[in-house]
């Protein structure tokens, strides 16, 4: 029995060896990189890199699909319209350090179990796909960026089958979930606002295991645990870099919901305060309020018609920022039977979109709820003007 046991640690211990050793016999190291999240909005989610060593030449290259020119004159213009046009750029690994370093943001690197045969053949792809030809492709933030394409290099690139286990919980998020953490955690709440009001329904569907790679962490999370070969497709993980933990200040002290808690208590102290100037100040803050909801509907309708961002189609905060209010803000103060109709339709969609406000395909940001109230409040005051 002894005898045996020992034989099946040596085993063991020969097989680790022989591991090792075909990985030290390769004349490529390649490895997986995943980095902190950093101060500004697109850096906020981290990023993923692949590093290749080449021994024979000392050469250590980072693979980094997550370029973008921000030099361009038409940068603004492209990344509006969906456009922009991303790159995979090779550069120095110390120069990529030296970069993480000055921004605090920590990389965690992850060796990747692969055999002589299938690094070379994934160097030679990621050689390809940097040259100029081959390099750009159209950035989509969800299904294709800057984590998922050294996914997809890795995985097409190895001999097996890539099988990741689960790395959601049963109860799987949605991607505006998923977004919704690195948001709340660096207290971006103005940008959340933001891209509560534009990113549409189309986000809050279930993730899927793999499609939850998008993230970095996520990646990082499912390469932890694949398996490709009947191995292990990490053989080592490391934190090269490790980050400063710096206290997360707010970038504003008036938070949305603040804001529009605040709008709402204006809107109910012109609509029952009983001052002389309240019937004045209730006519200036309907053509304002109105002109303002219509202005942010039309934004939201050319972001869903004139653009190619997928993920703005399907807005349901049209319901409530409803384009057509450009153009009735005009007309707020004309007490006609049209504009009487009008408002009274406007505050039984306020009502409904309150009173649905679970059952709706698309989760809306909590901060929108006191500009909904404050719609359905000044359009009812409207429709009962004669």
């Amino acid at each position: 029995m002894i005898l045996k046991r020992a034989i099946v640690i040596l085993l063991s211990v020969f097989s680790v060896l022989s591991v090792f050793s075909q990985n030290d016999s390769c004349s490529l190291k390649i490895s997986l990189l995943t980095c902190g999240p950093g101060e500004d909005l697109y850096s906020i989610w981290g990023h993923t890199a692949i590093r290749v060593k080449v021994k024979n030449s000392g050469a250590d290259i980072i693979f980094n699909y997550g370029t973008f020119d921000f030099e361009d004159p038409d940068f603004y213009k492209k990344f509006t319209l969906g456009k922009l046009l991303y790159y995979v750029s090779a550069e120095d690994f110390q120069q990529f350090m030296y970069e993480y370093q000055m921004e605090n943001r920590s990389v965690i690197e992850q060796d990747l179990n692969l055999s002589c045969e299938e690094q070379q053949r994934l160097f030679d792809a990621l050689r390809t796909n940097a040259q100029e030809e081959n390099k750009y492709y159209q950035y989509e933030f969800l299904f294709d960026n800057c984590s998922t394409r050294p996914r997809d290099i890795i995985t097409k690139n190895n001999d097996d089958s890539v099988r990741f286990k689960r790395i959601i919980p049963l109860d799987a998020p949605t991607f505006r979930n998923m977004i919704h953490v690195n948001l709340d955690q660096s207290k971006q709440y103005w940008s959340k606002f933001g891209i509560d009001l534009v990113l549409a329904s189309r986000i809050d569907r279930k993730v899927k295991n793999e499609e939850a790679m998008f993230l970095p962490d996520y990646l990082m999370k499912g390469f932890d645990s694949a398996v490709a070969n009947n191995k292990g497709l990490v053989l080592n993980k490391r934190v090269i870099l490790q980050n400063v933990p710096v206290e997360v200040q707010s970038k504003s002290i008036l938070t949305p919901l603040f804001t529009t808690l605040g709008l709402l208590a204006i809107g109910i102290l012109i609509t029952f305060g009983r001052y002389s100037w309240s019937k004045k100040a209730a006519d200036i803050f309907d053509v304002g309020y109105f002109l303002l909801l219509g202005l942010m509907g039309c934004f939201m309708l050319f972001m869903w018609f004139g653009t190619d961002h997928e993920l703005c189609r399907d807005n349901y905060n049209i319901l409530w920022a409803f384009p057509p209010h450009l153009v009735m803000s005009f007309f707020v103060l004309k007490k006609t039977r049209f504009t009487r109709i009008y408002f009274a339709v406007t505050a039984a969609i306020a009502l409904l979109v309150v009173v649905s406000w679970k059952l709706l395909p698309q989760e809306l940001n909590i901060a929108f709820l006191p500009l909904i109230l404050l719609a359905g409040l000044r359009a009812s005051q409207r429709a009962m003007k004669k």
